[in-house]
């Protein structure tokens, strides 16, 4: 494995540190200047609307500028949407609030793109295990959101979580100095331009891309419902905010921990068995969730989504890298960010209102039906795929 998928894995785990922190803060956040309960969650849905946004663009954009320079300014927009929150949070400013997470999010909507030039900048026998070591930042991520969001809360002495903010900051700044040591082939040419591409709906309607996206749709789209859920629902139940950051942290690591192993296991078993194990493993966290509502409950049913998560994810961008030609690659990968975030964009609109509604365990009840019907989705459409994908 090469220098560059290294610092990569470095810059995705400081993507998701920020991640993690703002996944501790923002719903507190939501609750605390938010006009209505049903919109508490809003701040965290637009990230993702700037997330889902970015997905396109930034795809056609690193085809143009390469990929360095994308990241570069995908950390940039980044900067300013945190320096825009925390100005909101010192105004008490819930709209300028939104517009800082929407710039954050078209900050990490850049940002989802590391796994993919990892794939890039290594030799083509070793595509899963440089997905999977960039994955691996996330466990760097799991031990440092969680800790730099209880300790960066009350930096600005006047404001709660401003001088988390002021660390995302910081996080962004360091991604910069890393990407100067990025070396990823540039591999748009005249002849790349002038290669024969297929239709965007051939390439979409391939079971082997159906099945990749339907697992990341979903996987994801479950893995962040709950997931922003979960911080309300501890406040629920009076646990205070270092008890959740705790349980986040231990989430975090079943999203990344694993990836020190996944790319094996799916050069293994296959991609296809993987994702229905990461389908398995997100009912068991539903079936803990609805067991009960103490600390150990959150903290073992988040772990488990995390590692459902990660098993699903990973196996499906593996799987998507086959269903494109490098001249194909921008607008296959730009419509499989597209749908992905897009989905999940759907499920944080829709976290912080089934929570106040219908309560903690309903959503999860609701969640039981969507799996078992992305596995089967999933089983299905494996069927019709010509020669299977694996690492």
């Amino acid at each position: 494995m090469n220098r560059s998928v290294f610092l990569l894995s470095l810059c995705q785990a400081l993507l998701g540190t920020g991640n993690v922190l703002l996944i501790s803060v923002n719903g507190l956040i939501g609750q605390e200047l938010s006009p209505s309960a049903a919109l508490i969650t809003l701040p965290i849905a637009m990230q993702f609307v700037g997330l889902m946004l970015a997905t396109i663009p930034a795809s056609f954009l690193m085809r143009s500028i390469g990929r360095r320079n994308g990241f570069f300014l995908g950390n940039s927009l980044g900067i300013l949407g945190a320096a825009v929150s925390a100005v909101a949070l010192i105004y008490q400013s819930f709209f300028f609030f939104c517009v800082g997470t929407t710039f954050i999010g078209i900050g990490i909507g850049f940002g989802t793109l590391y796994r993919f030039a990892a794939v890039e900048a290594c030799e083509p026998e070793y595509k899963n295990r440089a997905i999977s070591m960039v994955m691996l930042g996330g466990v760097l991520a799991a031990m440092m959101g969680p800790a730099l969001a209880v300790e960066s809360r009350d930096w600005i002495s006047s404001q709660a979580f401003v001088g988390s903010f002021v660390g995302l900051i910081g996080l962004y700044i360091l991604a910069l100095l890393l990407l100067t040591g990025v070396s990823i082939p540039h591999s748009v040419s005249s002849n790349l331009k002038k290669s024969i591409q297929r239709p965007l709906f051939e390439i979409v309607t391939q079971p082997v891309f159906i099945v990749a996206v339907f697992a990341g749709m979903v996987g994801y789209a479950v893995m962040n419902l709950l997931m922003t859920a979960t911080p309300l629902a501890m406040a629920r139940c009076g646990f205070s905010f270092p008890q959740t950051a705790w349980v986040i942290e231990w989430h975090v690591l079943g999203m990344f921990l694993p990836s020190f192993f996944t790319g094996r296991l799916i050069q293994r078993f296959g991609s296809v068995p993987m994702m229905l194990s990461g389908g398995l493993l997100m009912l068991a966290c539903i079936a803990i969730n609805l067991n009960g509502n103490s600390q150990w409950h959150f903290l073992s049913a988040l772990f488990l989504l995390g590692v459902g998560w990660n098993f699903m994810f990973i196996s499906a961008t593996s799987m998507v890298t086959g269903a494109y030609t490098d001249s194909e690659r921008a607008k296959t990968q730009a419509t499989n960010e597209f749908m992905v975030f897009g989905m999940v964009t759907l499920s944080a609109l829709s976290s912080g209102w089934l929570e106040v509604s219908v309560g903690w365990e309903t959503m999860n009840v609701i969640m039981i039906p969507v799996v078992v019907w992305a596995m089967l989705i999933i089983a299905l459409f494996s069927r019709k795929i010509a020669v299977p994908v694996i690492a």
